[in-house]
């Protein structure tokens, strides 16, 4: 009754629904990787919120990367800001609303200098660098602030254009100005004086995110395209046993 499915067509189409709920298969477990990395980063962000504040070369010392595992360290920062070379990010949201982050080198009492994004603001919505962007507090200033490695984005989005970037990147803001930037930025919790109008960086999401129901959504793909099949083999076998089947569903689909 089943012979039917060794034709070419039947086969043809049972290698495609192996094909497709391989990869669903394969996908639902590159989703439940993504959640490990995702608990992974969590973890790595929790321990080092919590920590004390230290020094920027005991977490990172001048002329290293960075580290992954030392994102959102909180760090201790002395300097002046220097205004000349302040850029903003652009196309920053928050709460629905367009703005952009401020960000402003800091010159250290060691001569290098660290970008430090001292915060949100709103802008009209556009692309336009806003006029009205609160300077620094002057003359030396203490900084506290959670350390951030540098964006991975391409040279589009970090190469500084008419006083702004999309994404930051000290290897980029180095390569047009004449500071000695260290690797990365901070984003400013505290400040001698206070960060004025500016809004700071809120504490990040540690959420899992919705890897867990992505990974059982392409489970649940996969499982359909297997009963997906054996359905359409029982209902072939079912009218080719009684043709009459077929043709009653045939006029039924026709009225």
């Amino acid at each position: 009754m089943y012979g039917f499915l060794l034709s070419r067509r039947w086969i043809g189409f049972a290698l495609v629904v192996v094909l497709l709920a391989s990869i669903c298969v394969r996908a639902g477990f590159w989703q439940l990787h993504k959640l490990d990395d995702r608990k992974a980063e969590n973890a790595v962000a929790r321990a080092n919120l919590v920590a004390d504040p230290a020094s920027l070369d005991a977490v990172a010392p001048s002329g290293e990367q960075v580290s992954p595992d030392d994102e959102w360290s909180t760090v201790r920062l002395t300097g002046r800001y220097e205004r000349s070379d302040e850029l903003t990010v652009k196309f920053r949201t928050r709460d629905g609303s367009p703005g952009v982050d401020v960000l402003t080198p800091l010159v250290l009492q060691d001569g290098t200098a660290v970008l430090v994004n001292r915060g949100w603001m709103p802008t009209a919505n556009n692309s336009e660098r806003p006029s009205d962007i609160q300077a620094p507090p002057d003359g030396t200033v203490e900084v506290v602030g959670w350390l951030r490695p540098d964006s991975p984005a391409g040279d589009e989005a970090v190469a500084p254009f008419e006083g702004q970037v999309r994404a930051v990147s000290s290897a980029a803001v180095a390569e047009a100005t004449d500071l000695t930037l260290r690797s990365g930025y901070v984003d400013l919790q505290e400040q001698t004086g206070g960060p004025g109008d500016l809004r700071l960086e809120p504490v990040p999401d540690l959420g899992e995110g919705p890897h867990f129901f992505y990974a059982l959504q392409w489970w649940f793909f996969g499982l359909l395209a297997v009963i997906g099949f054996f359905w359409f083999a029982w209902s072939e076998a079912r009218e080719r046993r009684d043709p009459s089947v077929g043709r009653q569903a045939h006029a039924v689909g026709g009225s």
